[in-house]
């Protein structure tokens, strides 16, 4: 035999490659920083309504989240409202809180006076960071690596970070209104169904920052046991800046369910995809 490699090779034969993973990106706290402008915008609400006597602080937000069902800002928002009054000896029924209006007060600081106009948007989500740049997916297709997006945020605040700001053109993208709240993993599914034509044999990484993310992996474990499914936590900027609140949520994504954690969704190449994969 001409070729030495050829002759070990037929008697170890190479272990088959592992599947290229399909990656699913949260949007909020991954691939733009929110601390500033959701965040911002749910705190304003909560103090408004009620009446400036409590402002939550990063700390309550995170313990709300850290819950696991309050994925829907608007809805984390009315019941930081309902728990303060109830510490004020209030019960729920005697607490005059009208959902519609609170949505419109929330989307005004977040978007501006015209939300339902992008156009004309002046409101916080104009000064969010991004936490990657184009380049960073072109990596991922030039690996052959295929990726969409699973997000509560509304279909047009995604729509303006990932077109307008970051220049991806027709993503695949699952939002607020397309598919139930997570944990529900329809969402997840329903990406994963664009981005393959054999979902059965599909191997799924979701990265996503809240607990709720890392409990829509175990759920969509449970619902879809053909898919192999993983769960990667990103920490959020808001949570690297103090080493003790960086630590403690680290852990909190671990013990709800992360397989990987990162400080950045950019840690997430495509050699680190697929050595998450093949495990």
């Amino acid at each position: 035999m001409n070729n030495p490699f050829l002759f070990f090779a037929s008697f170890f034969p190479m272990a088959p490659s592992s599947p290229l993973p399909i990656v699913v990106f949260d949007i909020d706290g991954v691939v733009r920083d929110v601390s500033h402008s959701y965040r911002r915008a749910l705190a304003d609400t909560v103090e408004h309504f009620t009446g400036g006597a409590f402002r939550p602080t990063m700390t309550d937000i995170d313990d709300l989240k850290a819950e696991g069902d309050w994925n829907n800002d608007w809805l984390g928002s009315q019941e930081l409202v309902y728990r303060y009054f109830e510490s004020q000896g209030r019960d729920r029924p005697s607490i005059d809180l009208d959902y519609d209006t609170i949505v419109d007060f929330f989307q005004k600081r977040y978007r501006g006076p015209n939300p339902e106009d992008a156009s004309t948007w002046t409101g916080y989500i104009r000064d969010e960071p991004l936490l990657a740049t184009p380049d960073y997916w072109e990596s991922l297709t030039a690996a052959e690596i295929a990726w969409g997006f699973f997000s509560g945020a509304t279909p047009g605040s995604a729509k303006y970070v990932l077109g307008d700001r970051l220049g991806i053109k027709e993503p695949v993208l699952v939002a607020m209104g397309d598919a139930p709240d997570k944990p529900d993993p329809t969402g997840l599914f329903q990406v994963v169904d664009q981005l393959t034509d054999a979902p059965e044999n599909a191997v799924v990484v979701y990265a996503g920052d809240t607990v709720a993310d890392m409990k829509t992996v175990l759920q969509a474990r449970k619902a879809r046991p053909d898919i192999r499914c993983f769960a990667v936590g990103i920490v959020p900027p808001h949570a690297l800046a103090n080493r003790e609140v960086h630590q403690r949520y680290r852990q909190t994504l671990q013990d709800k369910g992360a397989d990987v954690v990162c400080d950045s969704v950019t840690e997430l190449t495509p050699a680190m995809l697929q050595k998450i994969a093949g495990e």
